[in-house]
């Protein structure tokens, strides 16, 4: 090189026409120049991780072995890649043969490693954890493919695709995310179409969403996910690191609330990732059948008439570990009750889990807290999906209550028949109120016979049938027979007051009208007649109805009349010549209407609260004391305490 620069400078200095003894004084001073070198090595010019070789008038740097230049050029300082320049040491993590683990190959490369899955292992796109075993065949359909529901099969055939593309660089990948919203989506479906009635579709339901959150989990990109649709609420936190993490982890949806430890989440093997997942169900509802079979793991329920419900939505709860059968330490859910209700002697709550091998709800394995009315916290040794039973427990009627009902009864039916006799052959008081008054009587006398003799016949299906259908029909016409009444004092005010209403219509509306309600309640709804616990009618589909809404017609009716009654009363006393015997035996008559009103009417107000669940203990005496009395009521109002009674023919007439 220097002699290539001496000749082009000396051809320079001839074209120039420099002289030659100046031309020789300009090529010595450069041969000094160029062989005066300087060591530029001495100074650390290349800097660390670099090897520096000196030349004549300069130098040359070289990376050592794992690192690169930071920019282009012949000198510079080296560094590994992903660190800072001058910063990093060179490590052959691959060195160490569980880096890795054996279900993978580890390769090396500047600042890092990555580990290659054997074929059938996966480290879910985490290059740096270790490989596990894929299982995709478990997204297949049962061999019994009718039997599964269409939109489950197109939800286990995608997960399928995208378990299989793990280990496949040219198939279609999927990111969990995306993953997640096609499993939310999925269950949407198939709860708002109601596939899932029986066991079998349950089970293959919850256990495809487990499969799949084990599959999605490790593939999440954020520590914590949240994804909410129509019917399905999922919170998924992920965690990823070479060393396992520790400490507690909570998860919550809008019903429920999962808590546990990051230590139970990894378990015995950590591959450099874990998750914990809680799924909820807004729509997810177990048949009775399900339900029933509760009672076979309780020996005091066998012989007891006890109704289950689901009284909190399902949840399921998975977590990175594979062995969850039996946990180190117990994991806590808080779940919210859909119906409000404390705890009591008729009502009691259960930490339940889906038994797969059983296909039914069971409480083996989780106990609970002690309850209030809005939550219930489960302590469980194993994971699944989850809920909270509400057990219905029949209400032992107390030796008062039993008492009370008993001697009331007897006492109205004595009562009711001193009415019957007095009504039916005392002459000086027939007419039109006096009939009324009769059929009033039989109605209640027969109700409250039936009431005493039958009520508790539940043993006998049929009978207990034909014992509600019975007090239907008589309490609702001593309803009609009531509403007669106030149509009669009506018309005794407002009309003439000589006026009669034809027997003939009476019998239409007293016993007509509530025996075409009890035919179509039965036609419609033959079941309703009869409950396990009294031979009434039934709460389910809102049959209790078929006696409540026609007995608050007849009470707003008669309402309606006695106050224009009263008003007209008011009216006739205020005018000129008053007739203030009749008045006043009108308004006697309308003061004891309104009492018997009262006390029938309001006898079935705490009725209905106590057959709607929400009844007190106050409200259950109130009840039994009333209803049980009302014979003993209706002798004092219309024969003790009623003026014509005692006196002789002269009033009959007035009386009609």
């Amino acid at each position: 090189i220097t002699v290539w620069w001496g000749s082009l400078l000396l051809s320079v200095f001839c074209t120039l026409n420099i002289p030659s003894t100046r031309q020789n004084r300009l090529i010595h001073v450069y041969v000094f120049l160029s062989t005066a070198d300087v060591d530029e090595c001495v100074s650390s010019v290349c800097g660390v991780h670099s090897s520096c070789f000196n030349t004549p008038g300069s130098f040359l740097c070289g990376c050592s072995p794992g690192f690169h230049r930071h920019e282009n050029g012949t000198s510079g300082p080296c560094e590994g890649e992903g660190q800072s320049p001058s910063h990093q040491m060179y490590i052959n993590e691959c060195s160490d043969p569980d880096v890795c683990g054996t279900n993978a190959d580890c390769y090396n490369h500047l600042g890092g490693y990555s580990c290659k899955c054997h074929e059938g292992y996966s480290n879910y796109g985490n290059n740096q954890s270790k490989c596990i075993e894929m299982d995709c065949d478990q997204f297949e359909p049962e061999s019994d493919g009718d039997h599964t529901p269409k939109k489950l099969k197109h939800l286990m055939s995608l997960l399928k695709n995208s378990c299989e593309s793990l280990n496949d660089p040219r198939g279609e990948r999927f990111t969990g995310e995306k993953l997640l919203e096609d499993l939310c989506s999925s269950s949407d479906e198939l709860l708002s179409d109601g596939n899932i009635a029986d066991g079998k579709t349950l089970n293959q339901f919850l256990d495809a969403v487990e499969s799949s959150m084990r599959l999605i989990g490790p593939q999440l990109r954020e520590p914590v996910t949240r994804m909410e649709t129509h019917n399905t609420f999922a919170e998924v936190a992920v965690m990823k690191s070479q060393t396992p993490p520790s400490g507690r982890v909570s998860l919550s949806t809008d019903s429920a609330l999962f808590s546990t430890s990051w230590e139970t989440v990894v378990g015995k093997s950590y591959p450099g990732f874990a998750f914990a997942a809680l799924v909820s169900y807004k729509d997810l509802n177990s048949s009775s059948d399900l339900l029933h079979k509760m009672s076979s793991e309780r020996s005091d329920d066998k012989e007891r008439s006890v109704t289950y419900q689901l009284n909190s939505k399902v949840v399921t709860a998975v977590v990175s570990n594979a062995e969850t059968k039996q946990l180190s330490e117990p994991v806590t859910l808080v779940f919210t009750h859909v119906e409000e209700r404390a705890e009591s002697g008729g009502v009691a709550y259960s930490c339940v889990y889906w038994d797969e091998a059983e296909g039914a709800w069971s409480g083996r394995g989780c106990e609970r807290a002690e309850p209030n009315s809005t939550h219930t916290v489960c302590s469980c040794s194993h994971l699944s999906s989850f809920a909270v039973l509400m057990a219905l427990y029949p209400v032992q009627d107390s030796f008062d209550l039993v008492v009370i009902t008993q001697v009331g009864l007897v006492l109205s039916l004595v009562c009711l028949f001193l009415c019957i006799l007095t009504f039916q052959f005392c002459r000086s008081i027939q007419g039109t109120r006096t009939s009324i008054h009769l059929h009033l009587s039989i109605c209640l006398f027969i109700a409250d016979l039936v009431f005493l003799c039958g009520i508790s016949s539940t043993h006998n299906e049929v009978a207990c049938a034909i014992v509600a259908g019975l007090l239907h029909f008589f309490f609702l016409s001593a309803f009609c027979w009531m509403l007669l009444e106030g149509v009669q004092l009506y018309r005794m005010v407002v009309l003439v007051f000589h006026t009669t209403l034809k027997h003939l219509y009476m019998y239409l509306l007293g016993y007509g009208v509530p025996l075409v309600i009890v035919a179509v309640s039965a036609i419609a709804f033959p079941k309703g007649y009869g409950t396990d616990r009294h031979c009434w009618l039934s709460l389910d589909r809102y049959f209790i109805l078929s006696f409540f809404v026609p007995v608050c017609i007849v009470m707003i009716l008669n309402s309606f009349f006695f106050i224009i009654t009263v008003w007209k009363l008011a009216q006739k006393f205020s005018s000129l010549n008053p007739d203030l015997s009749n008045l006043n035996k009108i308004r006697s008559f309308t003061v004891t209407a309104v009492a018997q009103l009262c006390i029938l009417g309001g006898t079935w107000i705490f009725g209905f609260l106590l057959f709607q669940e929400e009844g007190t203990e106050v409200m259950l005496y109130l009840f039994t004391i009333l209803n049980s009395l009302q014979g003993a009521f209706i002798f004092i109002m219309h024969c003790l305490l009623s003026k014509p009674v005692p006196k002789t023919q002269h009033d009959s007439e007035t009386t009609r």
